[in-house]
């Protein structure tokens, strides 16, 4: 579903927005960022995402490395400069996701970025859980009028309350987030899902970087109706958000799940009353009462006299004590199923 469109109408029949992930994983190869586009669009997500740096907008020579884990690059800039693609380029990916069904995310790290994302016809934001502090950066987005999707990894709830002020004029989502890559269980923030969503009366949901189909599907049986997660083509594969990412056929089975998921929460079943086909499944698999002997009539029953078997023709097993010591309006045979009207005074409901 095209996140426009899910703003519009996929949150009013709880319908879960899923983004596949890529950030750098790539590593820089344009080849490599199109053939994630190709995997990812069998998968069933709504989205993909990538990040789009332009190294010297965002970062000097002088960023470390917060992690270092790069054999080529000298400083972290470096790194964000070989990450970089052209114009051209992002508009060839864009294109590329669109062709294939999948809604063209990227988040800016940058004005710049921002610029060049619009012209190319970016549908929404998202704002990295750095960038939602980058007071600028959101004042620009917000004036585009499109939707704006905040990360919350490095906000605490006054952060976020900021942050939604600024957003609020436009569709908005707030995404649980932990930065940590990998995020260990215990750091996921499940239960922030039902308190942001009371908090902030919109949309909520998780950006997941455990590595794991888990949270996400533990998020969205939880009520959250957006999931963005890490991808990667292979666990072996070079970069520092790679162990954090699930791979494709991972991402399948999550979106499946999420699906099925979705379909529960929006079919409520009601126990107060069997419908037919559970009227028939119980005849099926419950027990009847039915008789060991032949039986005289005017003979009371005792449980000697009684057997349980399926199907459920008669009474049910359930009622047997109410027909100890009752005696026969005739003579029934061996193995028949005992019915209320086989007994004095029988009239109940079978």
């Amino acid at each position: 579903m095209e996140i426009g469109k899910w703003f519009a109408e996929g949150i009013a029949q709880n319908k879960v927005y899923i983004i596949a992930e890529i950030s750098q994983n790539h590593d820089g190869s344009l080849g490599q960022a199109h053939a994630f586009i190709d995997a990812v669009a069998g998968t069933g997500v709504d989205a993909i995402k990538f990040q789009t740096h332009i190294a010297e907008a965002e970062s000097t020579p002088d960023e470390p490395f917060r992690v270092r884990f790069s054999y080529e690059d000298r400083t972290r800039y470096d790194y964000w400069k070989r990450m970089e693609f052209t114009y051209e380029q992002w508009e060839g990916l864009h294109r590329h996701a669109w062709e294939a069904g999948l809604d063209f995310l990227s988040s800016v790290f940058s004005v710049e970025a921002l610029e060049m994302m619009q012209d190319i016809g970016m549908p929404a934001w998202k704002l990295g859980s750095g960038e939602v502090f980058n007071n600028c950066l959101v004042e620009r987005m917000v004036k585009t009028g499109k939707p704006i999707l905040l990360s919350s990894g490095l906000s605490s709830f006054e952060d976020i309350d900021h942050q939604v002020a600024m957003v609020k004029s436009n569709p908005y989502a707030v995404m649980q987030c932990t930065t940590a890559y990998p995020c260990p269980p215990e750091k996921i923030g499940l239960n922030l899902i039902s308190e942001m969503r009371s908090r902030y009366r919109c949309p909520i949901g998780l950006s997941d970087h455990s590595g794991t189909i888990f949270p996400s599907l533990a998020a969205v049986a939880n009520g959250a109706l957006m999931i963005e997660v890490h991808v990667t083509m292979s666990p072996y594969m070079f970069g520092p958000d790679v162990k954090a990412s699930v791979t494709i056929e991972q991402l399948r089975e999550m979106t499946e799940g999420i699906r099925m998921i979705t379909a529960m929460r929006n079919a409520p079943v009601d126990k107060t009353a069997l419908n037919e086909e559970q009227k028939e499944l119980k005849r099926i698999f419950a027990k009847g009462i039915y008789l060991k002997r032949d039986i005289a009539k005017g003979e009371k029953l005792d449980l000697e006299a009684l057997s349980f078997k399926k199907p459920l023709n008669g009474i049910s097993g359930e009622h047997y004590e109410e027909v100890l010591g009752k005696r026969l309006v005739k003579d029934l045979k061996m193995g028949g199923a005992l019915h209320w009207s086989d007994l004095e005074g029988g009239s109940a409901e079978e």
